[in-house]
């Protein structure tokens, strides 16, 4: 199957009750690990790329690895996404070949960030290219995404979906960025969810909402690491938000700790080893396994 735009997928998800996950990538292990999921639970799968992971790859480089993972998986359903886009990301992702774009506004006044994303929006449906925008801020630091909580106002979203035309709206409803998201147990306001599907019939997306896994945290400080009051969205969340409107879930810290977690064990135990295929293949096997897991309990494995 040929690239897809985010909003054919997002629509199958929603009249069918799951979610895509949309897992981050950086090199090749990682985009091969992620297919290698796709293909052995018959998911669809978004591959997407922030600015900071474009800026890493040198833009062309990490195009034709998604590339390549489509004409390798031609069977499977692929969108190839830009997270957390400025305007200038947007266009240097409309001219590689993305076939869907985040527009992120969020940090911006709200008449402002009105303007920013149905500019984008204007554009990117004149190349057939679905846009994602985010209204509301979430907490926490990943790469330069940056943001203190502003949840997200049901009447907000009403106004921006009708004069913005996206296609799906990321929310702030409590979810954090990075691995180190709550100090206590994650409250999450499940309600808006529903309030806000309910008024814009728009699939929504949840950011920050890796689970960042105890065994792994575990495995990390086992063989050196320092990650201490971790703390992630339980699943069991998720499929909850899954239930009232949520359509897109965004993946990235779960997929850092499993890589690490399995570079750092090879390097314990095997001190001898200095090939980067000897950890780097546990490494793209522990991506394929994490992220099967996910298209399992998001619903999306077997859909295709």
């Amino acid at each position: 199957m040929p690239l897809v735009n985010l909003k054919t997928v997002l629509e199958q998800a929603r009249r069918e009750g799951y979610a895509v996950g949309a897992f981050n990538v950086n090199n090749m292990e990682q985009v091969q690990g992620i297919m290698m999921a796709a293909r052995k639970n018959r998911s669809p799968v978004i591959l997407q790329a922030s600015r900071g992971a474009l800026e890493y790859t040198n833009l062309v480089y990490l195009k034709h690895l998604m590339q390549a993972a489509v004409e390798e998986n031609e069977d499977i359903p692929v969108v190839v996404h830009l997270d957390h886009g400025t305007e200038k990301a947007v266009d240097q992702a409309l001219e590689l070949g993305f076939t869907s774009v985040m527009i992120d506004g969020s940090s911006l006044p709200y008449e402002e960030n009105v303007a920013l994303t149905a500019r984008v929006v204007e554009k990117a449906h004149k190349a057939g290219v679905s846009v994602e925008a985010e209204l509301g801020t979430l907490g926490g630091i990943e790469e330069d995404v940056n943001g203190q909580v502003q949840l997200t106002d049901p009447d907000q979203a009403v106004d921006f979906v009708a004069r913005t035309g996206c296609d799906a709206l990321a929310v702030a409803i409590g979810t954090s960025h990075g691995a180190y998201k709550f100090k206590g147990q994650p409250k999450l306001e499940l309600w808006l969810v529903t309030e806000i599907f309910q008024r814009t019939k728009l699939p929504l997306v949840l950011h920050g909402s890796s689970s960042v896994p105890a065994e792994l945290v575990a495995e990390i400080n086992k063989y050196g690491g320092r990650l201490i009051h971790t703390q992630g969205i339980p699943v069991e969340a998720l499929q909850a938000a899954i239930g009232n409107g949520v359509a897109k879930i965004n993946v990235d810290t779960d997929i850092r700790l499993a890589i690490t977690a399995a570079i750092r064990r090879v390097f314990a135990e095997q001190p001898e080893k200095f090939d980067p295929r000897d950890y780097l293949r546990p490494a793209r096997e522990a991506v394929a396994e994490l992220v099967g897991l996910r298209m399992r309990q998001f619903g999306s494995a077997g859909r295709i």
